[in-house]
């Protein structure tokens, strides 16, 4: 992927920051009162579903599943330490929230110009220990076939695994999830998780939809600048996760250190560009 000149980053950049500031004001005027009372009483059946946010923590690498091939392979295959990864816990027969998350993963994939297995890793592990191979391929052709992006089928893995695994894996995800045995489903909550290439955890980002701003930048975060184009890494700058929202705020503070930065440079070259024209213009003097 081509870059632009350095002397061209600050176009997109300033754009983008001035866009996000303007959208930040309308969002500050949100009522908190109405946010209150948006809060219901959680049913008995969600009781116990949450993310515990157990950011920086190691994910346990020993952990063995298999994939949908039915070959044996560890956590550790996935995290080889040179690209981000985006981990999942979802399972094939979901009634609705795994279709609906999944279809958002993959329609922020689709929306990046990146690829997965390139850039980026995905695994999705199933919480289901009764999930059988020949479901778990069915479940990974299905959203490959939607991502519609040949050669990349390496790079987003299905694993399943024993109960004892999964639930270990999901503790040090800090995802608690339950069996609803009247409904005969897992319940657990629609969020995903990108990890850093040496298998610590970066981010969690939550719901249904994952823009691609907000999926660009936690990837390059989480690679640590490995991942992405110096835009990506000035954004990422004047850009920090929002916890409230959801996804990358501007920081004033930033963007008026890489303004004022750009500023200087712009003038010095202007500067610099008028020295040499006037230089050029003066007949040279004769001894």
């Amino acid at each position: 992927m081509k870059h632009p000149e350095f002397r061209l980053l600050w176009l997109p950049l300033l754009a983008a920051c001035l866009v996000a500031l303007s959208t930040q004001d309308a969002r500050a005027q949100t009522d908190p009162v109405e946010r209150k009372t948006r809060i219901e009483e959680m049913p008995k059946r969600l009781k116990g579903v949450d993310v515990d946010e157990k950011l920086s923590s190691q994910l346990p690498l020993d952990l063995g599943f298999k994939d949908s091939n039915g070959k044996d392979v560890a956590l550790a295959d996935y995290f080889k330490g040179d690209i981000p990864v985006i981990l999942t816990l979802n399972y094939s027969d979901c009634p609705m929230l795994c279709s609906l998350q999944l279809n958002g993963v993959v329609e922020g994939m689709k929306r990046l110009d990146w690829s997965a297995g390139k850039e980026y890793r995905v695994v999705t592990v199933s919480i289901n220990p009764g999930e059988t191979t020949e479901r778990l391929h069915k479940f990974k052709s299905r959203y490959m076939q939607q991502y519609a992006r040949p050669g990349t089928e390496p790079g987003w893995a299905f694993l399943t695994g024993s109960e004892n695994n999964v639930r270990r894996l999901a503790d040090a995800m800090g995802f608690q999830y339950n069996y609803n045995e009247k409904r005969e489903e897992w319940v657990h909550p629609a969020a995903i998780l990108v990890a850093t290439p040496n298998a610590k955890i970066a981010r969690y980002l939550y719901g249904l939809e994952y823009h691609e701003k907000t999926l660009r930048l936690s990837l390059v975060e989480a690679s640590e600048g490995r991942v992405g184009s110096t835009v990506d890494r000035l954004l990422l700058y004047c850009f920090h996760y929002d916890e409230t929202e959801g996804r990358y705020a501007p920081v004033a503070r930033n963007i008026m250190k890489v303004s004022g930065a750009i500023a200087v440079v712009l003038l010095g070259g202007f500067i610099a560009a008028l020295w040499i024209s006037d230089r050029k213009r003066k007949p040279a003097l004769v001894t």
